[in-house]
């Protein structure tokens, strides 16, 4: 939901950075490595040392560049299947950082073996809301469905929570109980998106199968 409305807001107010860069002679491929590279670098490094606040700065700063690459792509007139597989790709390794992060925080000094099961299977189910999706579509299929809770909402209710959780080191009282709360949020946003999105896969195939012979293809080779 928020991904089909804030993407394009944040896209209009990135295109002049975006237009900047490429004028500069940066890639959209190089902006996509080192907006990953920062967002794990600001999950791995601040996050199992309970440091929320600074490690949401880090990997925020850095998590527009999924926006800024896309966008130098298209001014340049250089998409490519191989830069969609790339972001689409990198991006999995962004999110299992964030929420590896905040596991290893739990499974640490945060002592709360509840919470780190909870962010490992919020790491878990976002990877596989996104494999539904791309295994729907590898066999033919629209998977036309808004998930209640797809990447964009998992994190900005996480890093939200997570900045404002880091705000208990400033001195501000009550503020560690967001980030539990988000994650339980994420944990069960995802699992309804995901029954979401198989759902809709059953009903689609069912309908494609009902049309004709389809391609039964083995799940052997699906990443």
């Amino acid at each position: 939901m928020l991904n089909k409305y804030a993407r394009a807001f944040f896209t209009r107010v990135l295109t002049p950075f975006a237009a900047f860069l490429l004028r500069r002679g940066v890639s959209p491929d190089a902006v996509t490595l080192i907006g990953t590279a920062g967002v794990v670098a600001g999950a791995l490094v601040f996050f199992p040392r309970g440091e929320f606040f600074w490690g949401t700065i880090v990997i925020t700063l850095f998590v527009f560049s999924d926006l800024v690459d896309g966008n130098m792509a298209r001014q340049a007139g250089i998409s490519s299947r191989w830069g969609a597989f790339l972001d689409s790709t990198l991006d999995r390794v962004a999110d299992s950082a964030i929420f590896g992060g905040l596991a290893l925080w739990y499974a640490g000094k945060g002592d709360d073996n509840i919470l780190c099961a909870v962010a490992i299977f919020c790491l878990a189910s976002g990877q596989v809301v996104s494999y539904t999706k791309a295994r729907g579509e590898a066999i033919g299929l629209p998977v036309a469905v808004n998930g209640l809770v797809e990447r964009a909402e998992r994190l900005v209710i996480s890093l939200v929570a997570a900045g404002l959780s880091g705000l208990a080191a400033f001195g501000v009282p009550g503020v560690e109980i967001l980030l539990p709360i988000a994650l339980w949020i994420v944990a069960a946003g995802s699992a309804v998106t995901l029954g979401q999105r198989v759902v809709t896969v059953r009903r689609e195939a069912a309908e494609a199968d009902a049309a004709g012979p389809g391609d039964r293809r083995s799940g052997a080779g699906a990443a």
